[in-house]
């Protein structure tokens, strides 16, 4: 490997950190792994910056610090190599994540085509993506058994991914849908392969967990939490934190949000949805106005992005939707609910709490799926089964039943 560029230039990358603020003690990291490339390079036969950090971390146990050098590594390499500077969103790999990277060409060349034909198709990107890693699971799995061709995969093969060792099925119906999906685009690529593979997959049943629900006594107290000046919530945290439990928007649309969403003339909230490309209008009600005013107003950093929510760390990009779904958590414990080790948290939760406010409260099902934002009003299916007050008209008296006493602790 030639190193020159990298021995003459390096002092750019440094410059560049700096100026965009990041810690003093990272950049003394990168500093200190060039000067350490720079200084073994004669003596090293490396073909690549993998064989870098290989070399660099084969004397290190601790996964901390690995994944320190991955990314130190990757972001020397993309400046090297490519001649671009390292970016804080989307982060240069030294070591591609995922399993389509270790399939061999043949199966990547059917994901590949899968992506092509669904694209033609206008499926949505996380739909296909989704479909993608479904499959390259599979294949990859088939790829450690040996099997590095379709035509060689046998239906005990197939069988051994879906079912564990006491023959059960141990895979989703969503698992066993997405390698459907790309192994019927690819009859289009290799027809005999691919019929005889989906011909091996077994019938899953379509299984569906119970919906976690906030009980009254948590909403009161989530509602009092998001109401308290003294709650240490930032306002950014607290005006996430109204959107999520007053509004039922997913996280990643108010992760998307820009300026113009909100129509204060209107005082409604307008979004184009990311999950279904669907227009949403919602009211915007004074309790979520403010806490959102409060925001731009006092708190927001003086930043050109168009993305209403910034990130708190300089440079200040928008955030994702993992930051609501954290901001989510921090609010369930600052507010002393759901912690135990199998509760449910998250911002999902809150759309849930919106969904069955709304059902028991007797508000007709078209008028929920239009203010969640479904495209599909059977998407409501699963928050009916949190409907408590009116699963409990449902229920049916036992007391024609011969029950011995003490059954029920009496």
């Amino acid at each position: 490997m030639d190193f020159t560029y990298l021995g003459r230039y390096y002092t750019k990358l440094l410059s560049y950190l700096k100026k965009e603020g990041y810690a003093q003690s990272y950049i003394r990291k990168v500093e200190y792994d060039i000067l350490w490339i720079l200084k073994n390079e004669k003596e090293k036969q490396w073909s690549s910056y993998v064989d870098i950090y290989k070399d660099r971390v084969s004397q290190s146990t601790s996964e901390g610090h690995k994944k320190t050098k991955r990314i130190i590594f990757g972001a020397i390499q993309q400046f090297d190599i490519h001649n671009e500077y390292p970016d804080r969103i989307a982060k240069s790999r030294l070591i591609k994540k995922g399993a389509y990277h270790q399939l061999v060409p043949e199966f990547k060349e059917l994901i590949d085509f899968y992506k092509r034909t669904d694209r033609l198709r206008d499926l949505k990107e996380n739909s296909i993506a989704g479909n993608a890693s479904g499959a390259a699971s599979f294949l990859n799995a088939m790829q450690k058994n040996g099997l590095t061709s379709l035509s060689v995969i046998s239906e005990d093969d197939v069988l051994s991914y879906f079912l564990d060792e006491n023959g059960i099925v141990s895979k989703s119906s969503a698992c066993k849908k997405q390698i459907t999906a790309v192994f019927k685009a690819g009859v289009n690529w290799k027809e005999a392969e691919c019929l005889a593979i989906l011909a091996y997959l077994p019938k899953v049943r379509k299984r569906r967990k119970n919906v976690q629900f906030l009980t009254p006594e948590e909403i009161i107290l989530i509602h009092t939490l998001l109401g308290d000046e003294s709650s240490g919530l930032s306002m950014r945290d607290k005006a996430i934190g109204k959107l999520l439990f007053f509004t039922g928007m997913r996280a990643c649309d108010i992760a998307n949000m820009e300026y113009h969403a909100i129509n204060w003339k209107a005082d409604e909230i307008c979004i184009q949805q990311q999950k279904t490309n669907v227009p949403l209008v919602l009211p915007l009600t004074a309790v979520v106005g403010n806490a959102v005013l409060d925001y731009i107003t006092y708190e927001r950093p003086n930043s050109d992005n168009a993305h209403l929510f910034l990130s708190e760390l300089y440079p200040h990009y928008h955030i994702k939707a993992c930051t609501a779904g954290a901001i989510s958590k921090k609010i369930y414990k600052k507010a002393g609910v759901r912690q135990g080790n199998s509760d449910r948290r998250g911002a999902r939760l809150l759309r849930y709490n919106v969904a069955t406010s709304l059902l028991g409260s007797g508000i007709p099902r078209p008028v929920i799926s239009q203010t969640l934002g479904h495209a599909n009003p059977n998407s409501l299916e699963p928050y009916l089964q949190a409907d408590i007050l009116h699963l409990r008209e449902c229920a049916l008296s036992i007391e024609t039943f011969p029950i011995n006493e003490g059954v029920f602790g009496i």
